[in-house]
């Protein structure tokens, strides 16, 4: 089934308030809500069967009684079971720590693998435990950011939220003309086209989702300044971002980009990430 929105459980108060939002995100699309969890010793399944896994299920039927809960408990490290899970799943939710001492450095370490890695968007909790405003969309004009918006938009409107549209550039990473060493390395850049190249980036990537979904309100946003900082200033105010997974290389490779590993480890809001091509 890959309808289902699944969360991932560890016992740590962070994954239980995982299940809260996939629970929310399960019902917004009429989806079963799949737990899942992973264990290595045969001794830890029974307690946590009647224990974590029951907490679980309590907290999905609080937040949204009649939903259908389905349960997966497989026996792996944790990061190789959700990376199977997610071939079935629209969507991956994960909490923003671990259990206790540096579990939440090893548990971003997971959700960060998983957004690279896996079949599916994923979601990193984090942040106000009730996030409000608009849905917060990063435009980067990559094939990942199209998947990204395509999420966003369909996003804002299963929550009937505006969207705001944000596409961040500078001359850090422009082409810039050079013809030898007597030249300095901006010469001849003309900010104003600069500029309208970006606004026409933006219009373009976002055409395409204002047709499909003319029930959300846009703003889009065009903003000169560094993208990690100025994405994480506006998700202050945002119930949700979303980005794509930017980044290259093999299974080894950052397939995962740097602003992308940011906005999962520092936005004050959750945040999903979407991989372009699978």
């Amino acid at each position: 089934m890959n309808d289902t929105v699944m969360v991932g459980v560890d016992g740590s108060p962070s994954s239980l308030a995982a299940v809260d939002v996939a629970a929310r995100e399960a019902r917004l699309r009429g989806a079963p809500l799949r737990i899942v969890h992973a264990f290595s010793r045969p001794s830890d399944l029974e307690p946590m069967i009647h224990g974590v896994l029951a907490r679980a299920e309590q907290r999905a039927a609080d937040v949204a009684p009649g939903l259908e809960v389905l349960r997966t408990v497989a026996p792996g490290d944790t990061l190789t079971v959700l990376w199977s899970e997610s071939r079935h799943a629209a969507l991956a939710v994960l909490g923003g720590r671990g259990r206790g001492g540096f579990g939440h450095l090893l548990l971003g370490s997971t959700v960060v693998q998983l957004a690279a890695h896996g079949f599916c968007p994923v979601m990193a909790v984090r942040g106000r435990p009730d996030p409000q405003g608009p849905v917060l969309l990063a435009v980067d004009g990559s094939p990942a950011g199209a998947a990204a918006g395509e999420f966003a938009f369909a996003e804002a409107a299963l929550r009937e939220a505006p969207l705001i549209a944000l596409h961040v550039w500078n001359t850090w990473s422009e082409p810039t003309p050079y013809e030898g060493p007597a030249d300095p390395p901006n010469v001849g850049v003309d900010l104003g086209q600069l500029r309208e190249k970006h606004r026409r980036r933006l219009d373009e990537a976002l055409a395409p989702w204002r047709a499909a979904h003319p029930e959300v309100s846009v703003e889009p946003l065009l903003e000169r300044s560094r993208v990690r900082h100025t994405l994480l200033e506006a998700a202050k105010e945002a119930q949700l971002l979303v980005a794509g997974a930017r980044g290259h290389g093999g299974f080894t490779g950052m397939l995962l980009g740097s602003v992308s590993q940011a906005l999962l480890y520092h936005a004050d809001c959750p945040v999903t990430v979407v991989r372009g091509e699978r």
